[in-house]
């Protein structure tokens, strides 16, 4: 099993807050805690999208954007860091 990057947990973890703290919402987020189940709509799943993307500065290729990839911060955090590694890495 691959050890996660906290730095990287954390960083999408404060955004997931960011997204619910501009709807007034506030959720205990744990890295297995369903996105829709903490209260991201679809909309938030587009902004949360945006922000990864600016956050760790690349663009998410269209076949990564999909529910499984944004069911949870793990989901998340898997598919970052698989964007993240060198692409000489197989």
């Amino acid at each position: 099993m691959q050890a996660f990057d906290t730095d990287l947990r954390n960083r999408i973890i404060k955004l997931v807050k960011g997204i619910l703290e501009q709807n007034s919402l506030t959720a205990d987020v744990t890295p297995s805690a369903k996105l829709v189940d903490i209260g991201l709509t679809s909309m938030d799943m587009v902004n949360l999208m945006l922000g990864v993307e600016a956050e760790f500065d690349f663009t998410i290729p269209q076949s990564e954007i999909t529910p499984e990839n944004f069911q949870s911060v793990q989901t998340l955090e898997r598919m970052v860091a698989m964007q993240l590694q060198p692409a000489t890495a197989a």
